[in-house]
């Protein structure tokens, strides 16, 4: 009689193998050092001897001993053919599932229009996604991959870089007169939505920085105070005021005509940037692969 339990071990042991470790393996399977530490040695304890020489230092802490060596192959090749066994199960109809994770404001400004257009170009392809202003725990599996804007620094994640970020500012077109979009004295006299959500270590500009850069006089104290980059946004296109934002979340708003930017020539580089990120077992699938290297090309292709 088979034991799924063995497979597991197995699973567990052919991945520590190939990494020589088992937080690398862990990476890869999404589970913790020590699980996988737990599953080689129930094997252990089943085969009836050590499969594995464990050093405290060097490079490679685990390496196997030489029967274990031995036998990989065949457990690797039995692996492989359980997955192409999987997969005629699935059949030639079947559709694969990439959870995508990203801020509620990004998904609708920025990531949305993209996601339609990989649809159409990848039908067996199926994109769910986990919309949510706190960061998903993309490292142990509630999404696949995740679009970030940040310093990059994420520990336990496959990170790609997708574009640098700046601020610009912003208002409705019913606001501003066409000859006022680059007037300091016009923009002083204007209600000033300030943005509160944190932006730790984004050299996010103040609007007394703004203010001092376009040379206009000092402004009113009429400021609207707002803890959501979405609702500043929304402000903005009402014609509540004028709102520093990233440039990513409003480009499709300006280029329609729904919102202005004012003084285009100016520009406020900030030290975050958007980041693809994966768990690093979950960029080994290739549907996940597939989205990411898409999103990546259409990126660049817009941005050359």
């Amino acid at each position: 009689m088979r034991s799924l339990n063995r497979l597991k071990w197995l699973h567990a042991f052919e991945a520590t193998a190939r990494h020589g470790s088992f937080t690398g393996a862990a990476n890869e399977l999404g589970v913790t050092p020590a699980a996988v530490g737990q599953l080689v040695r129930s094997l252990e304890d089943w085969v009836g001897h050590p499969l594995l020489h464990r050093t405290r230092s060097g490079k490679e802490r685990l390496t196997l001993v030489d029967e274990a060596r031995e036998a990989l192959q065949d457990i690797t090749q039995g692996l492989d053919k359980l997955e192409v066994g999987l997969n005629k199960l699935r059949g030639r109809r079947a559709r694969s599932v990439v959870v995508v994770t990203a801020s509620q404001v990004l998904m609708m400004n920025w990531l949305m229009d993209r996601l339609n257009r990989f649809s159409e170009t990848h039908d067996t392809i199926d994109l769910r996604l986990n919309v949510t202003e706190k960061l998903m725990d993309v490292s142990h599996g509630e999404a696949d991959i995740g679009i970030r804007c940040g310093q990059g620094d994420w520990p336990g994640l496959n990170k790609t870089w997708l574009m640098d970020e700046e601020a610009v500012l912003v208002c409705s077109p019913r606001l501003v007169p066409p000859d006022k979009i680059a007037c300091s004295e016009w923009l002083a006299t204007q209600k000033l939505i300030h943005d509160d959500t944190p932006h730790p270590g984004a050299n996010f500009p103040s609007w007394e920085e703004v203010l001092q850069t376009v040379g206009a006089p000092e402004a009113r104290e009429n400021g609207l105070h707002i803890n959501s980059t979405s609702a500043v946004i929304l402000a903005a296109l009402s014609g509540r005021g004028v709102a520093i934002v990233r440039a990513a979340l409003v480009k499709k708003l300006i280029q329609t005509g729904q919102l202005v930017q004012l003084h285009p020539d100016h520009r406020w580089p900030l030290t975050w940037s958007y980041y693809l990120v994966t768990p690093p077992h979950s960029i080994m699938r290739h549907e996940v692969s597939v989205f990411h290297d898409w999103l990546l090309q259409d990126v660049m292709t817009e941005n050359a």
